[in-house]
């Protein structure tokens, strides 16, 4: 099949004739972000076009030399053309002139899109900055979407949760391909350095079917800074008080007007060790990672392309501390992974008009990882081959087509060691596929989004993906979301969850487990309410996941194992969220949001007699709170952040019954982050700390004075495990504009 696809590209790009002369360039706003939407045209012309989800417009020349930019919320903008060959950056400003003082208005960090089918929550670069949020995983910290929670006590591995469920039922997505899957989901949230993104993209439920269908309880894409728009130089230090050192930066280069060049650099140090509960481990592993990437993008009349490639060293050690103290024979966990990723993305504007074009992406990656878990040796590699072909036409205003291929390569060389006796678990997983969207839209009213995927497993089989989703705007101040569909997913047991090797629980993994499968339903009111010249926005949603099947991870049937079986009864999640945002005009620059999510997440657990027992899902709070203030004086000289997040209680693994040592439940807990930036022209400095009152998960290592007993586990983490950070950063750029 992709002997096919290369030839049809081909014989494509071979027809390409190069359009008539156009002036190009890109509009972004204040905060560097794209403006999508905006409308440009030729000054006393109705000739115009608007820019694309990058921001990026072309236009055909005409002999007036002056562009009208505008864009609701804007100031309308005027640009004189000199120089037709010249790629245009054009940054629209909202700002109200009044006598020469120019009041400028503070835009919002977390977006949550009026425009989208799907209902998307839009974390901007601006938001990533009012928090340390050196990668990934540090970036949901004022979201009140995401959960971001350590898996274990030892290998500093992350883990996400949405609308109550793990992040393995999350699809990860770079630029709107799928990554970090596999081997690379549990470390995969640091793998990606925060002063690399340009936003963060979040929807919740089913998503569309063009980016597979992987996506039982959401999606989350990261976009990373573009070459075309992204400024000449930026760099961003930081340290903390736990001795976490780290530098970033990232240059771009237009090397003529069609091409544009961009590299990012990251090295990260956590050399010191930290016992503050004075438990003999480190309360986080020591790590040392290196991070670059390179790109290009290229444009030529219709014809866009980008490449990239990037590659990424790390080495992680935790377990006993010896620092202070000697241990003759200490118990260690060591991880050293090396991750190597290439992509290209190729696509062709048949008909700007009708917005129909062709694109195609390809993408691969090698990830290997050496793990040594005290005396238990895991190794694993995985290398992914991933292709996309998708045309797209807007027939009308009203209706919209999309249809695509795709292809997922996924191969495992894995082993594992226990009691002396080593498992392999090769595997190899081909997976063609085909779909087809219908949009019908009635006058930006009433939106329907349907679509169907079909695809065939090497190992599972044929499948079938139906989802819909629904918006409607009876009225300017509210919107109406719905959505339904289903979602597959092949669990990799040993690879998203080798971190419960760092405890004595045995893994126990059933033969020939199925491909895991659920439907996701769910509806969201929006309301923006005029109050003070301001729009008060309120969200309300509910969500519901039913598993048909699923692979269980039981670690309540035997508190000295942990079993991985097919579901024998139900599994489910409710998810409930109310969230309010509102930005205070009687004291300027100051935005407060708060947000409430209540989880009920129940699963079925065989027991010894052979029967079946609900229990909620271990390690999972019933509620959340989050409650953000933001203040910027005027003239963006200072930035006040305050974060506080309220988390309920739950349950724990069921303990053992001759010897308990844990509770059989978790109490409620809240953590509070806070942070000062000073802004100059061309760079700010920062300082903050992270759990600001000092709270921490009390043992959060089971019998640690005894790490090779029957009873040593790390794994049982519902809070913080390390105290309070203190933090200072600087952030530097030379702008583009």
């Amino acid at each position: 099949m992709m002997k096919y696809i290369f030839i049809f590209v081909a014989m494509l790009f071979s027809s390409v004739v190069m359009a008539g002369e156009k002036i190009r360039g890109y509009v972004r706003d204040e905060q560097n972000e794209p403006v999508t939407g905006a409308h440009v045209r030729w000054e006393k012309s109705s000739r115009g076009t608007t820019t694309d989800a990058e921001g990026y417009f072309e236009i055909e020349r005409e002999e007036n030399k002056s562009l009208i930019i505008s864009y609701v919320g804007y100031a309308t903008l005027s640009v004189t053309v000199e120089r037709p060959d010249e790629l245009l950056h054009v940054v629209l400003k909202d700002e109200i002139e009044l006598d020469e003082v120019v009041v400028n208005e503070r835009r919002l960090g977390l977006i949550s899109s009026r425009t989208e089918v799907l209902q998307t929550q839009r974390i901007t670069y601006e938001e990533l900055c009012r928090a340390a949020c050196c990668n990934l995983a540090e970036s949901f910290e004022t979201n009140p979407s995401v959960d971001v929670s350590y898996a274990d006590a030892s290998t500093g591995a992350r883990l996400i949760k949405l609308l109550g469920l793990p992040g393995v039922y999350v699809q990860m997505l770079t630029e709107n391909f799928p990554n970090f899957r596999g081997a690379a989901s549990l470390y995969g949230l640091d793998y990606v350095p925060g002063a690399w993104m340009e936003s963060i993209q979040v929807s919740k439920g089913t998503s569309s079917v063009k980016n597979g269908y992987e996506a039982l309880a959401g999606q989350i894409n990261v976009e990373f800074k573009k070459p075309a728009t992204a400024d000449i130089f930026s760099a961003n230090v930081f340290a903390d008080d736990a001795g976490r050192y780290e530098a970033n930066s990232d240059a771009s280069r237009h090397v003529n007007n069609n091409l544009s060049t961009g590299l990012l650099v990251h090295y990260s140090n956590d050399s010191e060790q930290h016992d503050d509960n004075n438990d003999g481990f480190l309360d986080m592993p020591l790590k040392e990672q290196v991070n670059l990437m390179n790109r290009w993008q290229h444009r030529a009349g219709n014809y866009v392309s980008q490449y990239g490639v990037r590659y990424l060293y790390e080495d992680r050690t935790g377990g006993q501390a010896t620092k202070h103290h000697y241990v003759a024979d200490p118990y260690r966990i060591k991880l050293h992974t090396n991750r190597t990723e290439g992509y290209t993305k190729q696509a062709y504007i048949i008909d700007p008009g009708r917005a129909e074009s062709i694109a195609l992406i390809l993408s691969g990656s090698g990830h290997k990882q050496q793990a040594m878990y005290d005396r238990t040796p895991y190794n694993v590699f995985q290398g992914n081959l991933y292709a996309s072909l998708m045309y797209e036409n807007e027939f009308s205003s009203m209706h919209r087509l999309s249809t695509g291929l795709s292809l997922n390569y996924d191969g495992f060389d894995e082993s594992l060691t226990q009691d002396g006796m080593k498992s392999v678990f090769d595997r190899k997983e081909v997976v063609p596929g085909a779909y087809v969207q219908y949009t019908y839209n009635f006058k930006d009213k009433f939106i329907l989004l349907a679509g169907l995927r079909a695809d065939h497993s090497s190992v599972h089989g044929f499948f079938a993906t139906p989802r819909v989703h629904m918006k409607y705007i009876p009225f300017e101040w509210f919107h109406l979301r719905a959505s339904a569909g289903k979602g597959f997913r092949t669990a990799n047991v040993l690879a998203e969850n080798n971190f419960l090797l760092s405890g004595s629980r045995k893994m126990i993994i059933a033969e020939h487990l199925d491909q895991e499968e659920a439907w996701n339903a769910g509806v969201n009111f929006s309301f923006y309410i005029p109050l003070g010249g301001k729009d008060l926005t309120i969200n309300t949603e509910w969500y519901y996941t039913d598993f048909n099947k699923q692979v269980v991870v039981d670690m309540d049937g035997n508190s000295h194992e942990v079993r991985f079986y097919n579901l024998d009864g139900r599994s489910y999640s409710n998810s409930f969220q109310i969230e309010a945002t509102y930005q205070f005009p009687f004291l300027r620059g100051f935005t407060l949001t708060g947000a409430y999510r209540y989880t009920d997440a129940e699963t079925d657990y065989r027991d010894a007699g052979g029967g079946m027992h609900r229990l909620k899902k271990p390690l999972t709070s019933d509620y959340k709170g989050l409650l953000t203030a933001s203040y910027q004086t005027p003239l963006k000289k200072w930035q006040v952040d305050l974060t506080g997040q309220f988390n309920g209680g739950g349950r724990m693994p069921v303990p053992d019954t001759e010897n308990p040592l844990w509770d059989a439940g978790f109490g409620s807990y809240s953590v509070w982050n806070a942070q000062v930036t000073k802004f100059f022209r061309t760079w700010s400095i920062y300082v903050g700390s992270e759990n600001l009152f000092d709270f921490t998960q009390s043992h959060p290592i089971i019998d640690a004075a005894n790490p090779r007993g029957d009873y040593f586990d790390g794994s049982l983490i519902w809070g913080p495990v390390h105290g309070r950070k203190i933090y200072a950063g600087l952030r530097f750029n030379i702008s583009r504009d």
